[in-house]
């Protein structure tokens, strides 16, 4: 089983410095590496305050310079805010510089708040995402290519910076739907899935659309990669479980904010966090989560683990303004004992 981590940078408030947000997040990811995880996770956002990274391939080549051995993510880049084709040579730049660790997340985005701001009109986003990605899979496949699309026409062009990874990294796509598995099935990319604050009933739910999605192409279930990105903690500190989840939920709240195109900004910036009826209890989100003693995360992860059958598990560790210095202690903890005991339960353990 891999473990990640899923660097989200994210600012409660003004209390907390760009700068600071930023530093926190590759000090996370420098722990991550020592700590035994396989990747980490760089989000991509913009203009607001739920996230601070704009570009994940900033952050991977960053960290490439810091770290040595874990594999570095994006997750994801929104596809239809990029030109395909610089992107293509950003993406070998990233791939060069990291030794070839990079591992290329894409999706379609959602957030209509930052899309007007690039002059994008959000419905048209999964079309754009379609016809970007058959761009790149040209430009990373094919010495020379050309395309003549919806949304671009390309004229005969190479790429100058090509990647280590031959013919291409990792290619993961978020899937938030059946269509999206479906494509990452037909073309033999990943899936970076996610259940929410939800419990077992919708990782069930999750796994029976994976099944259907490979079944519909021909496939076996197990021919893609499975990433379950999760909000896990272990502590038998209430006050910090606590604080993990009401960081958590902060983020939720401004994700479906967003997702549902309501703006709650006083300052034209800082989103304002408000409660919804979709809001779950600490006590639900406790009994739906891999949260609690270190015996009930990894006999919950393992539960998890035997329903859905993923890949990788990607841990959320940095939400909203949870303590620094917490959570790079919560990340060893996961070194130290949460994930050989997983590994081990498993029957994975290193010789």
């Amino acid at each position: 089983m891999e473990f990640a981590t899923f660097i989200l940078a994210a600012q409660r408030g003004y209390h907390q410095s760009c700068d600071s947000v930023i530093g926190n997040s590759i000090e996370q990811a420098i722990a991550s590496e020592q700590a035994g995880f396989n990747t980490a996770w760089f989000a991509e956002h913009h203009f607001n305050n739920y996230s601070l990274v704009p570009s994940p391939l900033m952050m991977v080549a960053h960290c490439a310079g810091l770290t040595s051995t874990i594999g570095l993510g994006t997750g994801v880049c929104v596809l239809p805010l990029y030109q395909p084709q610089r992107l293509l040579s950003e993406i070998g730049f990233a791939d060069i510089v990291s030794n070839g660790r990079l591992e290329l997340g894409v999706g379609s985005g959602y957030q209509q708040f930052e899309f007007e701001r690039f002059g994008v009109d959000v419905d048209q986003a999964p079309a754009m995402f379609a016809e970007y990605l058959d761009i790149l899979l040209k430009g990373l496949n094919q010495q020379v290519f050309e395309h003549n699309g919806q949304y671009e026409k390309i004229p005969l062009t190479a790429i100058s910076l090509r990647t280590i990874q031959r013919p291409a990294p990792p290619i993961w796509i978020a899937c938030g739907s059946a269509r999206s598995m479906c494509r990452a099935y037909r073309e033999g990319h990943n899936l970076f899935v996610t259940a929410f604050h939800y419990g077992l009933e919708n990782i069930r739910m999750l796994r029976e659309t994976i099944e259907a999605a490979a079944a519909s192409r021909g496939k076996d279930v197990t021919a893609a990669k499975i990433a379950l990105l999760r909000c896990c903690y272990a502590s038998d500190d209430q006050a910090e479980i606590d604080s993990y989840l009401d960081n958590a939920r902060f983020q939720r709240r401004l994700s479906e904010a967003l997702h549902q195109r309501r703006q709650q900004s006083r300052d034209g910036y800082l989103l304002q966090e408000t409660p919804t009826q979709q809001d779950l209890s600490f006590e639900t989100m406790r009994q739906n989560l891999p949260i609690g003693s270190v015996s009930r995360v990894i006999d919950r992860l393992l539960e998890e683990i035997s329903v859905l059958k993923p890949d990788q598990i990607a841990i959320q560790t940095q939400l909203g303004d949870f303590d620094q210095k917490t959570m790079l202690r919560q990340i060893e903890l996961w070194g130290d004992k949460i994930i050989p005991a997983i590994n081990k339960a498993l029957g994975h353990v290193k010789a």
